[in-house]
């Protein structure tokens, strides 16, 4: 399975010549060759993580696709055929098996909703919690996404994360409201979480692959 970052939270992977996107939202750049597209995973509603426009790009050139997301998903994307899924399900799709973690997103502050949020474990490999530090209880995580920087977090809260979950491998998402600096930053405090527990941490940026 092969691993291919765009900017942000967006997500592609490969396997025997089909593709499962995750999170393609307002901050990754307009999806091309989205054939052989299987299905697309959104972990919440947040305009960061979807927009029509971008499922739009995936269900033009593979009508067949599946779109997997929480119940507010669902509510935001009515136009779309939207398969709700829960934390603890566990779905199918071509070549790429999700099991579903977690439920809500992290609080942005007490004036703004929290809303429906899933994180994702792909084919039992990759892990991806959404907006939100959900540990996937009794998995052992081979490779990580680790939230760099958002209004919801700061990087104490993603260190102490990654130290929880123990991944083999990490590297960077949601790291668009950063600047470089920020970004370096991030991923030098990011590693060191990593390697702490004998983990390799890359710093995987847009366009970068990693074979999982």
């Amino acid at each position: 399975m092969r691993l291919t970052k765009f900017e942000h939270a967006g997500l592609l992977l490969e396997k025997d010549g089909q593709k499962l996107y995750v999170d393609p939202g307002s901050f990754t750049s307009p999806l091309t060759d989205t054939a052989n597209a299987v299905a697309v995973v959104i972990t919440h509603e947040h305009a960061d993580h979807w927009t029509p426009e971008q499922l739009k790009r995936v269900l033009e050139l593979s009508p067949d696709a599946k779109i997997f997301g929480p119940e507010g998903v669902a509510t935001a994307a009515a136009d779309f055929d939207i398969t709700v899924v829960h934390p603890g399900d566990t779905v199918e799709a071509g070549p790429f098996a999700l099991r579903f973690f977690g439920g809500r997103h992290a609080v942005i502050h007490e004036s703004i909703p929290v809303v429906d949020n899933v994180g994702v474990l792909i084919n039992d490999t990759l892990y991806y919690a959404g907006d939100s530090f959900s540990v996937p209880e009794g998995v052992e995580v081979d490779v990580l996404a680790a939230p760099a920087g958002a209004p919801w977090m700061k990087i104490a809260e993603t260190m102490d994360y990654v130290l929880a979950v123990k991944p083999k491998r990490a590297f960077p998402i949601h790291e668009m409201v950063l600047s470089r600096a920020g970004k370096d930053m991030a991923n030098g405090r990011l590693a060191w979480a990593t390697e702490q527990n004998g983990g390799a941490f890359s710093a995987l940026e847009p366009g970068d692959s990693l074979d999982l």
